[in-house]
């Protein structure tokens, strides 16, 4: 078996050290991507009042509707906010029954000890949530 002379020895060495680097440096980019946060929503957040200004604005100029039916317009915007705030209480109301009987089963399996503990875990899931409510509407 021929031996290897130690300047081909120390090539291969150096050879596989700058691989080895080279490797690893592409792996860790690859890997290191920044994040993207991507953002909700699109366009600003409008008030009810300014989405109505603008919607009529809009339709007045695009169908060119004379004074009756923008009053018509506005009446049936009226009866449609009416029926949407209607519907979103009766979901809420419905929301709250089943969370209510959610909880009041969950008390049923806890043992008198753990029942506190979980009294206090909803209170801190209540806060978190009013919270991420708060920082929604800004």
């Amino acid at each position: 078996m021929p031996t290897r002379s130690k300047l081909s020895t120390g090539l291969y060495l150096v050879v596989v050290f700058v691989s080895g680097a080279l490797v690893g440096g592409l792996s860790y980019r690859l890997y290191s991507v920044n994040t993207v946060t991507a953002v909700t929503g699109g366009l600003p957040k409008t008030s009810p009042e300014e989405f109505r200004r603008r919607y009529i604005e809009a339709i007045r100029a695009k169908v060119h509707l004379d004074p009756q039916q923008i009053d018509q317009v506005n009446r049936i915007m009226d009866e449609t906010r009416t029926q949407f705030d209607d519907a979103r209480a009766r979901s809420r109301a419905e929301m709250q029954a089943i969370e209510a009987r959610r909880v009041e089963k969950m008390n049923a399996i806890l043992r008198d000890d753990q029942k506190s503990a979980y009294t206090e875990f909803r209170a801190e899931r209540e806060k978190l949530r009013q919270q991420q409510r708060e920082k929604q509407q800004r």
